[in-house]
């Protein structure tokens, strides 16, 4: 088990966050997993305890991000809502940018996701 319950840097980790958030177009939506994949380990996290850490770690940083970072753009990775205060009115917002939600509450990833190719070289290509 690691010995991480927060990144060693929060700081440093969490303006990484928001500054891949900040990127995520109108629209679209990503995943707490996915842009925990476009952040390399920090030093001293094993590569293989970060693929379970880094999503945890992206959603505290999401749950503490400025006004200007587009929050209501992560969802889960079933396309879902994390249900916690603040859910409807992401909900809301996504709904007015035109992304839509199944009978289930889920968004489907493919269609508005938004998509990043992995280059192998730590910085990630963006499709749309």
């Amino acid at each position: 088990m690691s010995p991480f319950t927060s990144p060693p840097d929060p700081i440093i980790f969490n303006n990484q966050v928001w500054e891949i958030v900040r990127q995520v177009p109108l629209g679209r939506v990503t995943t707490y997993g996915q842009i925990a994949k476009m952040i390399l380990p920090p030093e001293g996290v094993n590569p293989k305890s970060f693929l379970s850490l880094g999503p945890r770690w992206v959603g505290g940083a999401m749950a503490a991000c400025p006004d200007d970072v587009p929050w209501q753009r992560v969802i889960n990775s079933k396309g879902e809502i994390s249900l916690r205060p603040g859910a409807e009115e992401q909900r809301r917002l996504l709904e007015e940018e035109g992304v839509e939600f199944d009978v289930r509450g889920r968004v489907d990833l493919s269609r508005f996701g938004w998509i990043v190719a992995d280059t192998g070289c730590g910085q990630p290509q963006l499709i749309y």
